[in-house]
């Protein structure tokens, strides 16, 4: 809510475009949706890179690693509209699939951040040195589904300039609907960029999981549990971790837990203290 407040504009047709929309949101929220708050930090990293006047952004990178610093891929799990969009899916009874046996499909996501966020609104430019803004304009879903749609049954206008783009984009939105139902927030897994950027800091951020090897009895159900095809217990900053707290609810001797580094760090100081 707080991500998409302006609800009025969904009636209206129109976008918020006050002084909010120059701050980025954590998750994958987009800049065209008619109650969006702020900018998406993709689509505004991709205007930014794809600009003559700029090469790089300090600014929205610099959110970003903050954000990622913070809390890294808990982000993904709970501040996300299009991981909350994918929870709903996977919710709708049908016989789920698992995919474990995909995993390196993960990968996928660090290719679409490097070659279509970063280096071909880079590379490929017009006559006048601007870039397209590639992943924003020909993958990203979550554009169809906030802003293509909303937009168009509000607007004649928009029905009328609908072309191809948004049906080719359409049909992405579509099979990404698809098996979210089937498997567990597969765009999360597979394709989002955003949590590629993420993941490189769980290893470093504040929020974190702790195991407690002195309560864990290896019995291997936070494993099986885990949707994201993590083993907590071999690591519990798996790039992979989007901190849902699923395993925490799954295991029967409360090893694991939620911790701030900070708190850690300030335990250990009191403890050497102490000696």
């Amino acid at each position: 809510m707080l991500t998409n407040i302006h609800l009025p504009n969904f009636l209206k047709g129109t976008i918020y475009k006050g002084n909010l929309k120059t701050v980025c949101v954590p998750g994958l929220n987009c800049y065209s949706c008619p109650g969006a708050t702020g900018s998406c930090p993709i689509g505004a990293f991709q205007a930014v890179v794809g600009s003559s006047k700029f090469q790089f952004s300090y600014y929205i990178t610099g959110i970003l690693i903050f954000f990622g610093v913070i809390l890294g891929r808990f982000i993904c799990g709970f501040l996300c509209p299009f991981g909350w969009f994918q929870d709903l899916l996977y919710k709708i009874p049908f016989k789920k699939l698992s995919t474990k046996k995909l995993k390196p499909l993960r990968y996928l996501k660090y290719v679409i951040l490097v070659v279509m966020v970063c280096l071909l609104p880079v590379l490929v430019t017009n006559s006048l040195g601007m870039g397209r803004p590639f992943f924003c304009k020909y993958i990203c879903p979550q554009g169809v589904l906030e802003g293509a749609i909303p937009l168009s049954l509000a607007s004649s206008n928009v029905r009328s300039a609908l072309g191809n783009l948004f049906a080719f984009k359409g049909i992405i939105l579509t099979v990404v609907i698809v098996i979210s139902i089937l498997f567990y927030r597969p765009f999360c897994k597979w394709f989002c960029p955003l949590g590629a950027f993420y993941s490189l800091f769980n290893k470093v951020s504040l929020l974190h999981y702790r195991v407690d090897e002195n309560k864990c009895k290896s019995c291997g159900k936070c494993a099986k549990t885990c949707k994201m095809d993590v083993d907590i217990i071999k690591s519990s900053t798996h790039p992979e971790c989007i901190r849902c707290g699923e395993c925490i609810k799954a295991c029967p001797t409360n090893a694991i837990s939620v911790q701030w580094k900070l708190e850690k760090m300030k335990k250990e100081g009191n403890k050497h203290e102490k000696e």
